[in-house]
């Protein structure tokens, strides 16, 4: 149970840096070798990055990986509420 729960908690987390994530990517201006957000590219990309080889942007320009990754995060935890 505790695992579960601690799981549960450790994608609700993961989700709110895959937000910021997709936040950051909107503003133009935004100094990418900023640390803050240089630690969110080191968090995410691990887990974006095979999901843009799988997946090639739509019309070559729209990256849909955060969007397939909050997907999965949604079905994972669905998951893991339910073995509870």
């Amino acid at each position: 149970m505790i695992i579960v729960e601690l799981l549960l908690l450790f994608l609700q987390l993961y989700s709110w840096v895959l937000l910021a994530r997709a936040l950051v990517s909107w503003i133009p201006n935004l100094d990418p070798y900023h640390p803050a957000v240089q630690v969110l590219y080191q968090l995410t990309e691990p887990v974006l990055e095979p999901i843009r080889r799988l997946v090639p942007p739509l019309g070559g320009m729209v990256d849909v990986s955060i969007i397939i990754a909050f997907f999965a995060l949604i079905v994972l935890r669905q998951l893991l509420v339910a073995a509870l």
